[in-house]
């Protein structure tokens, strides 16, 4: 059975780094594309950040381009989040997820079958 754990976050100040990890396990198939999501309460689910497992493209949300970095290591099936320059904006609970089939959005949730449970980033003023 696939499983998708978060590690890594935490409560930070305005200007400080995290860095999240999520590590996958009982795949059967090849995903195509691993992601991080974030919900602010009360507010919809939200990509943050998408990277093609193959081809190694990342995508970005606007609102997090130049501050987060994803990356992969594709051996250990682990996908990392780089958080700089935190703001208060992001905090939210952060979930990692990934799916096997090709998407034209891979910042969409709806494109992702496997999830993790999450992990909370909180940012402070």
């Amino acid at each position: 059975q696939a499983r998708l754990v978060e590690s890594g976050g935490g409560s930070v100040q305005t200007g400080g780094s995290l860095r999240l990890s999520c590590q996958a396990s009982g795949y059967t198939f090849s995903s195509k594309y691993m992601a991080w999501f974030r919900q602010a309460p009360g507010k919809v689910r939200e990509g943050v950040a998408a990277v093609g497992t193959r081809s190694w493209i990342a995508y970005y949300a606007d609102s997090v381009k130049g501050r987060f970095t994803i990356s992969q290591d594709n051996a250990e099936k682990t996908v990392h989040l780089q958080m700089n320059s935190l703001k208060p904006e992001d905090t939210a609970m952060y979930y990692c997820a990934a799916t096997a089939e090709w998407t034209s959005a891979p910042l969409n949730p709806s494109a992702y079958g496997y999830w993790g449970q999450g992990t909370q980033v909180t940012v402070s003023s």
